[in-house]
């Protein structure tokens, strides 16, 4: 419903590919609603940012995109989600495959305790993308590549991913992600637990991956979310509050509420 989708006005129109979609999605925890009624179109072009303060539902908004509420018992989901115009909640939708095309990027970083390698070669040999070793050598390769990570582990591939820095640890699980050929990837406060430089790099990356990728990033970050993204969520109270370009949401939202969050009246 196309009130349920505030776009900032005066937006000039662009060619967008419309990865997914979400329509009228509620989530309740039990007999807690913490989600009410929030639709938004997530494109491949642009890397779409979820702010607002703890609390209000991006987090569980964002893990709809992939089901990872399913694995929460309480947590009940209504309304509409859909990947390239197919339900994801419909009941022949394989949940293994979609995280594969819809993967995800946690707060804290969670390598495998596995060798930096079969991180990455893991997910491509159980979903049957790459058996042989050559092939798999690819992959690996081109998925460090793309996590700006080759040079730095090139020379230690058997080594454990867990023995990496915070922000090498962080970069390995984009390329995890990357290395099973997803369309969508979403991303979790994905520099919560790191320093400037490490999320400096992550945000360079997520630069470097937008158009290849539909991107979407929770961040409690302001700055964050005015730097690598293009399209902003404002989320307040389990409400999608506004939606629109990212310098519209940041100069001129239209929102009062909106407005109080980005100039720091609460959050």
């Amino acid at each position: 419903m196309a009130h349920n989708v505030p776009v900032a006005a005066g937006r000039a129109a662009e060619a967008v590919t419309t990865k997914m979609t979400a329509r009228d999605v509620n989530v309740f925890y039990g007999a807690k609603q913490a989600l009410k009624n929030v639709s938004i179109d997530v494109s491949r072009e642009n890397v779409t940012a979820f702010i607002g303060p703890s609390g209000c539902g991006k987090s569980t908004f964002l893990r709809c995109f992939n089901r990872m509420n399913d694995t929460v018992d309480s947590a009940q989901v209504s309304g509409r989600i859909q990947l390239d115009g197919k339900d994801i909640y419909s009941p022949d939708m394989d949940v293994v495959q979609l995280r594969a095309r819809v993967g995800m990027v946690f707060q804290k970083p969670n390598p495998f305790p596995k060798s930096i390698y079969e991180n990455i070669a893991y997910g491509p040999r159980i979903h049957g993308l790459a058996r042989a070793k050559p092939d798999l050598d690819i992959i690996v390769e081109s998925s460090l590549r793309r996590a700006g990570l080759w040079d730095e582990a090139k020379d230690r591939l058997n080594e454990s991913g867990t023995a990496m820095s915070g922000g090498q640890q962080q970069r390995l699980c984009i390329a995890r992600a990357i290395a099973v050929d997803p369309e969508v990837i979403l991303m979790d406060e994905p520099c919560s637990a790191l320093d400037p430089i490490a999320t400096a790099k992550i945000e360079e990356l997520i630069d470097e991956l937008r158009g290849k990728y539909a991107i979407v990033i929770v961040t409690h970050n302001m700055q964050q979310a005015a730097r690598v993204s293009q399209k902003t969520a404002f989320f307040h109270l389990g409400s999608m509050v506004e939606y629109g370009d990212t310098s519209m949401i940041f100069t001129n939202p239209v929102q009062t509420r909106t407005k109080d969050y980005i100039t720091g009246r609460y959050g």
